[in-house]
Parts: C-alpha cells; structure tokens; sequence
C-alpha cells in the first residue's frame, strides 16, 4: 500500500535509503533498513520487501507507517488532548514550561521540547482543566504525553488523575457496609 503525498508535501530520497518528506508543518527524516526499497513515484512513496520471511514482512509494514505518519505530521499535524479529573486539579502553560498542581505538596514542572506546543483553554465551572499538545511528530508527542500521565495516573475508584479524553477507565467497585 503505497503512502500519498497531500498536496503541499515533498520527498526525497537520500543516500543510505534515508527518505526526506518537507511540508508546511516543517521537515522530517528517516533512515530505513536497507532490505527495504523505497521508491518514490509522483505523488505517492512505495516500499518493497525482498521477500516474505517474518522479519521482512514486519519491517515493511513498521516503516510504511513510520513515513506515512512523517506525512501526515508535516502536513496537519498531530493532536493529543488530556484532561485532568480531580479536586484542585491545575494545569498551566506558559510557552515551553507546563505547571502542574495534582494534589502534591509542590507544584510539578515540566519542560517541553520544543517540537511540542501546549495549549490550556479555559474551562467553565465545573468541568475539569484540559491540556492540549500538539507537534508534527507522532512518536515524540505519545512519548511526552505518557510522561505527563505518569505523574498522576487514574486511580481505579473515583477516576481521579490525568487521563486522555474520550479514554475508557476501568472502574472497580468500592467498599460495601458489610451484612449484620
């Protein structure tokens, strides 16, 4: 399955089997295994395996998703939206630099590569802070927002923590007032 190039994106490859994509989200590079061969044909980049062993079939499908996510990042980008559930739950950002209060004794800073921007909307009374990160690299941003989740992950019983929006938690059931 071939990766197409929106309009407005470019590749190139590079000696060593490196593929270049340029977009208006900015410029990314991988270096693939070189069993693979990339062709680049028009719009639309090919990747071929020299055979059908395991290995080979795995490789070819991690670095088709690999560039294909280069694609989509220098061209719209990518989104992750987390939301933190608790009472005095705060987040702050202010350019690079993301302030946390998560019911510790001291505030929680964190400083942010530059490839992420972060983004806090004002919420209305009553519903929880929200953190929006954005960044054209995929891997990076994942990386960055487990990081942020790993200060303060949902407990089991009232949801309390940080968590993705739309994510599911799995609840347990508390304590119940045993028969006399």
């Amino acid at each position: 399955m071939p990766v197409n190039l929106p309009a407005g994106v470019s590749a190139q490859l590079l000696d060593g089997n490196v593929v270049k994509v340029k977009g208006p989200r900015g410029e990314m590079s991988l270096k693939v295994d070189p069993d693979i061969t990339v062709t680049i044909e028009g719009n639309e980049i090919k990747f071929t395996r020299p055979g059908d062993q395991p290995r080979f079939r795995s490789m070819h499908g991690l670095y088709r998703a690999l560039v294909n996510n280069m694609v989509i990042g220098v061209s719209t980008g990518f989104e992750i939206r987390q939301e933190f559930v608790g009472v005095g739950y705060r987040v702050a950002a202010q350019g690079q630099l993301l302030t946390m209060s998560l019911g510790y004794s001291h505030d929680i800073q964190l400083m942010l590569p530059a490839e992420v921007t972060a983004e806090t909307p004002q919420v209305r009374k009553g519903e929880n802070p929200l953190l929006i990160l954005r960044s054209s690299d995929k891997q990076l941003l994942g990386s960055v927002a487990a990081k942020i989740r790993s200060f303060r992950r949902p407990e089991p019983y009232k949801g309390k923590g940080i968590k993705f929006v739309g994510e599911q938690l799995r609840r347990k059931a508390g304590k119940t007032a045993a028969a006399k």
